[in-house]
């Protein structure tokens, strides 16, 4: 059994040395695992790369994969899972946030039979007010739109069977929220709780703009429901502007207004106009639904995934 500790970095020259020989070494080597540990560097500015190296050159466990520039956190994963080797996977951060201490809980519940493990951020110890409110609004948002698979506070920290990278790396879109992507596949999964704990030193890389970006790219790639509520905004629209019209059309004109309403032209010209909104809201809707199933097509993912460990007495396959 052999396990591959992707982490990606970014600009932790001061902290680096500290998560290595402190917090995750005396955890691996309590367990006695055999493992691999492949550092992604992504376009770190500072003396970052230089640390990796030279850990690579005094363990061969050490795999040091760099990359051209700044690609952020989601396409390092992506370089960092395509270059593991292990029977299993474990993703995490280099900042102390997420505690190696529980990297033989992880173990334990894939032996238990799970392939995906995943860590929940349980609650914050020194964190703002803002990004507390943030991170709840984000995941309520989340499934609101419908992607109901990821459960709140679940993060990047978590544990992959062989198969589910295997089948990770084979999708290919850009636009990509690992996370997401790795609720969307399903396998079975298993989830622990932990503090979120303080970084070792320096800041974080993800400001507001770049979480702000993250979400975006979360809703649009995991659910089309926004462009759904907006069709049905432009519907309900349309359908009590044109009920009002219609009443206008009878009452004033057919009827002689009995009932001294006295509707004015530019009343009658807005209630035509508002009629007008929600056809173009409607209208909008279903061209961005046509848009959204070509984006769908382009982003490559396969129709399905079959869990290979669950099937029996597949044509070409081994029976077990």
């Amino acid at each position: 059994m052999k396990i591959s500790f992707v982490v990606p970095v970014y600009n932790e020259e001061k902290g680096l040395l500290k998560f290595y020989n402190e917090l995750f070494l005396p955890e691996v080597k309590k367990i006695n695992i055999d493992y691999e540990i492949v550092f992604v560097n992504d376009g770190s500015e500072d003396k970052t790369l230089e640390i990796l190296q030279e850990l690579a050159a005094h363990q061969k466990s050490v795999k040091v994969l760099s990359l051209s520039r700044n690609f952020g956190k989601e396409m390092a994963l992506t370089a960092g899972l395509r270059e593991a080797t292990g029977d299993a996977v474990i993703t995490m951060d280099a900042d102390g946030q997420q505690p190696p201490s529980l990297i033989w809980d992880f173990i334990k519940k894939w032996h238990g039979g799970a392939e995906v493990v995943t860590g929940v951020r349980g609650k914050f110890e020194k964190h703002g007010l803002v990004a507390k409110i943030g991170s709840k609004l984000f995941y309520w948002i989340l499934r609101l739109l419908g992607t109901k698979d990821t459960v709140p506070g679940s993060t990047d920290f978590r544990l992959l069977d062989r198969v589910v990278v295997d089948e990770y790396n084979k999708l290919t879109e850009h636009g990509r929220i690992t996370r997401g992507l790795i609720d969307w596949m399903g396998y079975r999964r298993e989830y622990i709780n932990y503090v979120y704990g303080n970084r070792l030193a320096g800041k974080p890389s993800y400001n507001f703009r770049k979480l702000f970006g993250l979400a975006i790219d979360s809703f649009v790639s995991m659910s089309s429901t926004p462009l759904v509520i907006f069709g049905w905004f432009g519907a309900i629209i349309t359908f009590l502007s044109g009920i009002l019209g219609l009443f206008v059309i009878i009452q004033q004109f057919i009827m002689g207004d009995p009932m001294g309403l006295r509707w004015t032209g530019p009343t009658m010209l807005a209630i035509f106009i508002t009629f007008l909104v929600g056809l173009l809201l409607i209208s909008q809707a279903i061209t961005a639904l046509y848009i959204s199933h070509i984006h769908a097509e382009t982003q490559g993912r396969p129709l399905f995934i079959v869990d290979k460990k669950q099937s029996r007495n597949l044509d070409g396959k081994k029976k077990s």
